[in-house]
């Protein structure tokens, strides 16, 4: 399923390239990829429900995470589980080389995109009552595909289907695509202001790619700070989904809001430069 919920998008989405260009089409991805790419997932999955570096109204908490599920990713609960097993995999001792992108490149596309990586004896996660008892949260993770339909339907009545297969199909595959190639290469190489001793993966930042990703590219700041709700955290690091945040505390939607000093360093954190 997986696999299949990618290429057909990633087919459509080229197929609206090639064949239905338009400045409307162009627009209209662009609009939609960064509202949900930055408020959903880097500010309301990632930075809030899988992270809690910020609280905010339960009607805010639950919007921003509908627009994460709008990238096409997963579920909420999927994307805490998914993080949380990755995240485990990288404090062993020993880390395998799906959850290190220790592949190389087609092959680690091919894995992170394509294929399910299970274990004989999984860890057990538990997700917290709050989110799991969540009826919003279930129903999301029961329907996350689905959520797609009300933004097909607006798109279709606006400018056909041209319009939804540039504001949908292409969106999701791009979305997912970079997804995956930040991940790639923040745990490979990179820009490195903090390590942690007694790992086998670090994280490393991409320079240059802080609009782009609204952030996400400073995953060796967050790797050294995961609790913070700002990933740039030094001069020159642009990161769109700190603003946001900024933006909602200054008019009162967020309150708490973690920075680095907010708790105790890792164990084994240790400042490069």
């Amino acid at each position: 399923m997986k696999s299949l919920w990618f290429s057909a998008h990633a087919m459509l989405g080229v197929l609206a390239v090639v064949f239905a260009p338009s400045l409307q089409g162009l627009a209209v991805f662009v609009f939609f990829s960064a509202i949900t790419i930055c408020a959903g997932h880097s500010v309301g999955m990632h930075r809030l429900l899988i992270h809690r570096s910020f609280d905010t109204s339960p009607w805010l908490e639950r919007m921003l995470v509908w627009l994460g599920v709008l990238v096409g990713m997963a579920g909420p609960l999927g994307m805490i589980r998914a993080h949380d097993m990755r995240d485990w995999h990288q404090r062993q001792r020993i880390c395998p080389p799906h959850p290190s992108h220790g592949a190389g490149f087609w092959k680690d596309f091919w894995w992170q995109v394509h294929c399910v990586f299970l274990l004989e004896s999984p860890p057990l996660f538990v997700v917290e009552d709050r989110i799991a008892d969540d009826p919003f949260y279930q129903w999301l993770e029961r329907w996350w595909m689905l959520q797609q339909l009300p933004l097909v339907l607006c798109l279709w009545l606006v400018g056909g289907i041209d319009l939804v297969f540039w504001g949908v199909s292409l969106r999701i595959a791009v979305s997912l695509f970079g997804h995956w190639m930040v991940g790639h290469f923040a745990h490979r190489k990179g820009h490195q202001a903090w390590v942690i001793d007694g790992l086998p993966v670090q994280g490393y930042n991409l320079p240059g790619l802080g609009l782009l990703t609204f952030g996400e590219n400073w995953h060796g700041n967050h790797h050294a700070f995961p609790h913070s709700a700002r990933l740039g955290l030094h001069p020159g690091q642009s990161d769109p989904g700190w603003w946001f945040i900024q933006g909602l505390a200054a008019v009162g939607l967020a309150r708490n809001v973690a920075g680095p000093e907010s708790k105790a360093a890792r164990e084994g954190l240790r400042r490069l430069e």
